[in-house]
């Protein structure tokens, strides 16, 4: 982490998980356990349906509530679909893009990504922009390059005034929901390349402002080590988000002062 020029970030993804009636409780007990986060922001990214039950749980603390996915087109007939001016009216934040469950099962792609990005700022809502390789794709020796191509790609024609609203997360396929974590030098050199990524679209300043959160299995148990890296700005956290008890040991991690 590195404070002095940007955010933390500890981002909850509850995935389809959390019946509305079980947001309150659940918020209940976050707020107890994990009062004053005055080092790091907390965002919960919920499903559509939880949506206005977060909004109105967190309403009186620092807890920012997201969305997990959006549809790139402002209004019409896109029956199921939710636009990002809905997600706006309703309180959101922040929406998570491209993960990698929407590209492995719901056909995303690079091209789809950046026309989400772009309705989501057009909105006014900050994008948690992901990507990540397959375990093939890293034996392979190629992660370095595709993150730059899917980065590059997300971010295109997104104007250098518009990329304080963006936050990436690196999320390596293999190690989502598998228990597995890329060790903390792995993670960091990914987030590194991203920041590299960024600082030759957009310069050093730009780049250096960016937060570049780790989303691969990050747990209570393992938080430190990978915050302790420097391009590793915080955390997009799954099952363990879940779990009141688990998310706020890792946002109290986050939180430790740095000075």
């Amino acid at each position: 982490m590195n404070r002095r020029y940007r955010k933390t970030i500890i981002a909850g993804n509850w995935k389809m998980n959390k019946l509305p009636s079980e947001v309150k409780p659940f918020a209940e007990a976050l707020k107890t356990l994990a009062p004053h986060a005055k080092w790091c922001e907390t965002v919960i990214c919920a499903p559509f349906v939880d949506l206005p039950a977060a909004i109105k749980a967190f309403k009186d603390s620092r807890v920012a509530v997201g969305a997990e996915n959006l549809n790139e087109n402002a209004s019409g007939a896109y029956t199921g679909e939710v636009s990002a001016d809905m997600l706006t009216d309703l309180g959101v934040k922040y929406v998570i893009i491209g993960h990698s469950e929407r590209r492995q099962y719901y056909g995303e792609t690079d091209v789809s990504v950046n026309k989400k990005i772009h309705a989501a700022i057009g909105a006014g809502l900050q994008p948690i922009v992901c990507v990540g390789e397959s375990l093939e794709q890293r034996e392979l020796g190629i992660t370095l390059d595709l993150i730059k191509l899917q980065v590059t790609t997300a971010l295109s024609g997104v104007e250098a005034d518009k990329m304080r609203k963006i936050v990436i997360a690196y999320e390596p396929i293999w190690a989502i929901g598998t228990g597995k974590t890329a060790t903390a030098e792995q993670a960091n050199e990914v987030c590194c390349a991203i920041r590299a990524t960024i600082r030759n679209m957009y310069g050093a300043r730009i780049a250096r402002a960016v937060s570049i959160l780790y989303g691969g299995s990050m747990n209570e148990k393992n938080a430190a080590e990978l915050l302790a890296q420097p391009d590793i700005d915080g955390g997009l956290i799954g099952g363990a988000s879940l779990v009141p008890e688990k998310f706020a040991a890792i946002i109290a991690t986050a939180n430790q002062d740095q000075a």
